[in-house]
């Protein structure tokens, strides 16, 4: 997989392809250190995409005018 730009789906997919060969228990130490690590790599790059997809959301309410207004997302939710 190195070297190859993975969407966030594929990435999910990979890190459950991961999950799977080290419950199996039967990678050498080696391996299983190599797909651990790639494994957290994988786990980054999601929370990074996540948390630029939370920052792009956003709720549209409308204004005093009557007119449409962008609103963070996250203050949407504290309200």
């Amino acid at each position: 997989m190195a070297g190859k730009v993975l969407n966030f789906e594929q990435r999910l997919g990979r890190l459950e392809e991961i999950v799977n060969l080290l419950e199996k228990g039967d990678a050498p130490l080696s391996d299983s250190l190599a797909l651990f690590e790639e494994g957290t790599k994988l786990i980054a790059a999601c929370s990074r995409q996540l948390d630029e997809a939370e920052q792009r959301v956003v709720k549209l309410s409308k204004g005093p005018d009557g007119a449409p207004i962008e609103e963070p997302f996250a203050s949407a939710v504290d309200k």
